[in-house]
């Protein structure tokens, strides 16, 4: 069972820290000028090497968590003159973090509350999706669509193009493809009779004390790639995702957000791509397929624990989340410069953590 990661509670600002506590207490930095690096990271040289790497690929937040101890939590000001990291920038919150719209990583988060509206019997995902939008919301004949089902939606098997065509049978093919996945939004809120920012409110960002994230109306030139809504958000609250799939689908305060039943299927492997569960990608595989025809042999990340699943965005925004480690691990920013970000990233940061032994799970 995953281990319980207890309650978490604001504090300071200056120093303004996040409280991780299940007997032990770890702060998080909130302002853009603190950082925090724990004593019990012995090896400085390595974590600076860690640091000055994330900061010399237009890093602008990474957040380290493991066995319920900030490790390490560090942020930069964004790069000057990136008119597309621009785009995804909203501001800064009250204490100074930077709020950004994370792209592709809300994926992940509207899985999250695809889980909830099955918990509470709102969702069959095995359904059809016509069921919930009715007929003729692609452009697939009638029979075609009708076997369309949520679950493809959310394991991008739909069988659609971009413009929503038919091109394959449903679950035959895996293709990342963002605007049928944000068909997804619409499902949930027809199923649910909520609009999503109170559905996000009521069954996620409330419970877990999200205080900083919201749905946002992109610019039209975001907007028109198919995905108009814009999840934006911090390291910190990111982190507060993280900390519930650890902890088997509990808030801060104990309270069930989601069923360990509904959390362990968001990672149950595609049959079209192992890579892939419910709109999460998935270390340890065989093989990954990352497009159309784009198959990659190994896992997706050789030097991170097999376990790792993650929330992935434009930019190389990242959550990683790897049970066997309690760590969760939160990286914001501009683009990466290194086209193999994933990789130098964990190989530097397995430096840093060693190999020392996760803490024994609770029963």
């Amino acid at each position: 069972m995953p281990r319980m990661i207890s309650r978490l509670a604001g504090a300071g600002m200056a120093a303004a820290a996040l409280l991780f506590t299940t007997g032990c207490a770890a702060g998080v930095a909130q302002t853009q000028a603190a950082s925090t690096v724990a004593p019990t990271l012995a090896d400085e040289g390595r974590t600076q090497a860690l640091l000055d790497y994330l900061r010399s690929q237009n890093t602008t937040g990474f957040l380290v968590i493991e066995d319920d101890r900030t490790l390490i939590d560090q942020a930069w000001s964004p790069p000057v003159g990136d008119r597309m990291f621009s785009a995804f920038l909203y501001g800064h919150t009250a204490d100074g973090v930077l709020l950004e719209d994370v792209a592709s990583q809300q994926k992940s988060f509207i899985a999250v509350l695809a889980a909830v509206a099955v918990d509470k019997g709102l969702l069959d995902v095995d359904q059809p999706v016509s069921r919930y939008l009715g007929a003729g919301w692609s452009k697939a004949t009638p029979e075609q669509e009708g076997r369309i089902t949520v679950l493809h939606l959310l394991n991008m098997t739909s069988g659609l193009d971009e413009g929503f065509a038919y091109t394959h049978p449903a679950g035959a093919q895996f293709f990342y493809n963002t605007p049928v996945y944000a068909v997804t939004k619409r499902v949930l809120t027809a199923a649910s009779g909520q609009s999503l920012d109170a559905m996000t409110r009521a069954w996620l960002t409330e419970p877990l004390g999200m205080k900083d994230t919201d749905w946002r109306q992109r610019p039209a030139a975001l907007a028109s790639a198919g995905n108009d809504t814009a999840l934006v958000t911090t390291p910190r609250d990111i982190a507060r995702l993280g900390l519930m799939v650890l902890s088997g689908g509990l808030a801060q305060d104990g309270t069930r957000v989601v069923s360990q039943a509904q959390l362990a299927a968001m990672f149950e492997r595609s049959q079209a791509n192992p890579a892939y569960g419910r709109l999460w990608w998935l270390n340890g595989a065989d093989y990954a397929v990352r497009g159309v025809d784009r198959r990659t042999e190994g896992p997706l990340i050789a030097a991170a624990p097999m376990d790792l699943v993650g929330a992935y965005g434009l930019f190389e925004r990242r959550l990683y989340i790897v049970p066997s480690r309690h760590l969760v691990v939160v990286r914001t920013g501009a683009a990466a410069i290194d086209k193999d970000f994933d990789q130098q990233l964990w190989l530097r940061l397995m430096k840093v953590l060693g190999d020392r032994p996760a803490s024994a799970p609770e029963p």
